[in-house]
């Protein structure tokens, strides 16, 4: 049995659990701090759903339909890919619905995993989370918002050094270019304006999410109305299932055989599922969100729904407008600038790059705004930086905002070099594909919690439960899992150093809460977790 209480909660386990049991004092994440500083419940359903969406929809859609076209091979497959994706998304949001509503506090997944499992998993999610997935996709993001105004001004390139590369290693280097320059301002603006406070963040949120969501319908309206292509019709919709152009996983294995095109179909995921990813950033600002105990669920439900449909139909409009081939071999895999300029051959791809600039300008402040309130949960828990924890004046945690955002203007600059080919390649993009398989782990694991907290806490308040249960989280699960199975086995090298980041956080996990209640006075050192996982003193859990 347990309450939960505004500012504090008292746990009592089950008498089976008699070893563990003890009266524990919770830390609530999001207390008023000596200076009477607390979050402001700024977020409407509205502003709430603009974050998922505007989190969602960045560069991803306009770029992977081309590597899917490849692995898939056939039109009505790469449609069954994308729905797949969809259908993934949406169940996980009415499965994460369950655990906002019980846990209405800053921080996420970071306290989900905490919560069912141990200290330990909520940590790792959210050091993978610092080091590599929020940081490395604010990278990324930053540096394709660049990349597409040199479409605008030439000058603006990654080729266009203020400092050429230095290498720190045969296939490492440091650079700056005007692309970076660009990439790394772009960060530091969003940082600023999301200091000085929530409306800030939400005005920007706003203004761009709705611009950004009418640029890919006008796309999809474009290329459904404008770009039909009756050769590219007859091409892709005369025997829709029929693949062109495959790839090769293993000796002889492709999408002509049962096999090989589930195995094609799990691959063609990490394109899907990154491109629909972030949906769950609402559930880190749930301390900012007006009646979170609803409305971060019905943002994540709403967001994901109008997302997945603008991406389904967006697939219609490309493959209306341009054959499978053409999208397979998209000059960069820009398939969305080739839509544009096969309908408006002089200025498409202008268009384009403007319609990109605007997507990854808000992407970048959704997931500034967000990332921050779970390194601000962590830190109230003495799992991060103490620093951290701390909201100012405006009632936002700006210290970890702008710790957020050097990490990642740093994960701009450093450059990968292939003496072979003596091609450049950038950093974040390996550690994106790097993690991709380790947060599809946290993924399945938060899922899993809804089963696990039924069971450890069944009579806990649950103003929303999943839909669907036990079917739409088991489903989940088996799908989730299958997908993370075949990436395992056949992208081994783009997987496994995933794990390697995640394993990398275990020893900081051990050491960091020893130096933090060294320095901290009013931290017993009995807060350091146990071996089981446990806290036991009332900065715990």
């Amino acid at each position: 049995m347990y309450t939960i209480c505004n500012r504090q909660t008292q746990i009592s386990f089950d008498k089976a659990d008699a070893k563990l049991t003890q009266k524990l004092k919770l830390t609530d994440p999001e207390p008023q701090d000596g200076g009477n500083r607390k979050f402001t419940r700024g977020l409407s359903l509205f502003d709430s759903t603009m974050l998922v969406v505007g989190a969602m929809i960045g560069s991803g859609i306009f770029i992977v339909p081309a590597e899917m076209a490849r692995n898939i091979g056939s039109a009505g497959w790469l449609l069954v890919a994308w729905g797949i994706a969809g259908a993934l998304t949406i169940a996980g949001a009415l499965c994460y619905g369950e655990l906002s509503a019980m846990m209405p506090r800053a921080g996420g997944m970071y306290v989900y995993l905490r919560e069912a499992y141990s200290p330990l998993w909520g940590f790792l999610y959210g050091w993978t989370l610092f080091s590599v997935i929020q940081t490395g996709t604010i990278a990324a993001v930053a540096v394709a918002f660049a990349r597409f105004s040199g479409v605008l001004w030439p000058r603006i390139s990654e080729d266009h050094y203020l400092i050429a590369p230095i290498h720190i290693s045969t296939r490492y280097a440091l650079s700056l270019s005007t692309a970076q320059l660009l990439a790394v301002g772009v960060i530091a603006l969003l940082t600023l304006t999301n200091t000085l406070g929530l409306r800030y963040g939400r005005l920007i949120q706003n203004v761009f999410t709705v611009a950004k969501t009418g640029a890919l319908f006008g796309l999809i309206v474009l290329g459904i109305f404008l770009g039909r292509n009756p050769a590219a019709i007859h091409f892709n919709w005369s025997n829709p299932w029929q693949p062109h152009g495959l790839n090769f996983f293993a000796s002889g294995l492709n999408v002509t055989t049962i096999s090989g095109l589930f195995v094609a179909l799990c691959l063609s995921q990490t394109g899907s599922l990154f491109s629909a990813d972030s949906w769950h950033n609402i559930a880190f600002t749930a301390g900012e969100v007006k009646r979170p105990e609803r409305n971060v669920t019905l943002a994540m439900v709403i967001g994901t729904t109008v997302v997945i449909t603008l991406y389904l139909v967006a697939n219609v409009a490309y493959l209306l407008t341009l054959s499978l081939q053409d999208i397979q071999h998209a000059p960069a895999d820009r398939v969305g600038t080739a839509t544009l300029t096969a309908i408006f051959p002089g200025f498409g791809a202008t268009l384009m790059a403007a319609a990109i600039m605007v997507s990854t300008f808000g992407t970048i402040n959704a997931l500034t705004l967000t990332g921050a309130r779970v390194y601000y949960a962590m830190a109230r828990q003495r799992l991060f930086f103490r620093f951290t924890g701390e909201l100012n004046s405006a009632g936002v945690p700006a210290s970890a905002l702008w710790l957020q955002g050097l990490w990642a203007a740093f994960l701009v600059l450093p450059r990968t070099y292939d003496p072979a080919t003596k091609l450049w390649g950038n950093l974040y993009s390996s550690l994106l594909e790097y993690v991709i398989s380790a947060a599809l782990i946290f993924y399945v694991l938060t899922v899993a919690g809804v089963f696990r907290l039924r069971s450890k806490r069944p009579d806990a308040p649950r103003p929303y439960r999943t839909f669907g249960y036990p079917l739409v989280p088991a489903l989940y699960l088996v799908a989730a899992t299958s997908i993370l199975v075949v990436l395992f086995a056949f992208r081994p090298a783009t997987t496994w150093p995933g794990l390697l980041i995640v394993v990398l956080g275990v020893p900081v996990y051990l050491v960091l809460p020893r130096i933090q209640n060294h320095r901290g006075r009013d931290v017993d050192a009995s807060s350091t977790p146990g071996a089981d996982g446990t806290v036991k003193d009332p900065l715990g859990y």
